[in-house]
């Protein structure tokens, strides 16, 4: 048999390509979505059964096209993660209203226009998998987040009314949020005074997804939440 096909938007150098890496050494090829073609390519050397499209994921057509390349070129995914994220932070009196929508169009409407592509193949085949990862922003507003909170607070009430439709017809959706600084380079330098236990690590976020990827039907999850084991929440 052929190997089954994962999608993934947003491989970066955390969590998307740690991803990457755990559903490749899974059994899967993965099909590695992001804005950076050099990262992206990089990653493609590196990681076995996987293949690089550029794709801003802001941008229907790109989106349509990336689409069309991964079925012409490894098959129709029967894993799909959202995991590329727009952020952009102050309050409601000084964000760019411009930036809440590109934030939107990358959080939301991504995930949307995505799912309208991949969902018809996994209903005829009666199986298959919607990931998208959020985090507390999709719970809650904070001061200086409204320019981010309302995107990903919509992109969890989509992804949960895609569950239930699809859920029922043999369509895993879920939603992962993520209540913790991810440990990558940026974060570390930002956060230099933090001890290791401050920080969640990209390959057990990716072993997580990979586990409710795979969850019985009989026992699906809709809300995953992980965190730190010292995270105040």
């Amino acid at each position: 048999m052929s190997k089954p096909i994962a999608l993934i938007t947003g491989v970066g150098p955390g969590t998307g390509a740690a991803m990457a890496r755990r559903f490749a050494a899974g059994g899967y090829r993965v099909a590695m979505l992001a804005r950076d073609a050099n990262r992206l390519h990089t990653l493609q050397q590196e990681i076995p059964d996987s293949r690089a499209y550029t794709c801003d994921v802001a941008d229907e057509g790109q989106i349509d096209a990336a689409v069309k390349a991964v079925w012409a070129e490894l098959g129709e995914p029967s894993v799909f993660i959202h995991n590329a994220v727009g952020g952009t932070f102050g309050n409601f009196l000084d964000i760019d209203p411009a930036a809440l929508n590109r934030n939107f169009q990358i959080n939301t409407m991504g995930l949307l226009h995505f799912a309208r592509r991949l969902a018809p193949a996994m209903i005829a085949a009666g199986e298959g998998v919607m990931l998208a990862t959020g985090n507390t922003s999709a719970h809650r507003g904070k001061a200086n987040y409204s320019a981010f909170a309302p995107t990903k607070a919509a992109q969890r009430i989509l992804a949960e009314s895609m569950a239930r439709d699809l859920g029922p017809k043999g369509v895993h959706v879920a939603y992962l949020m993520i209540d913790a600084i991810i440990d990558v380079e940026w974060a570390r330098k930002m956060f230099s005074d933090k001890p290791d236990s401050f920080f969640i690590q990209p390959a057990a976020i990716a072993d997580e997804a990979w586990h409710v990827a795979h969850q019985d039907r009989s026992a699906w999850s809709f809300n995953v939440e992980v965190r730190p084991y010292g995270e105040t929440w």
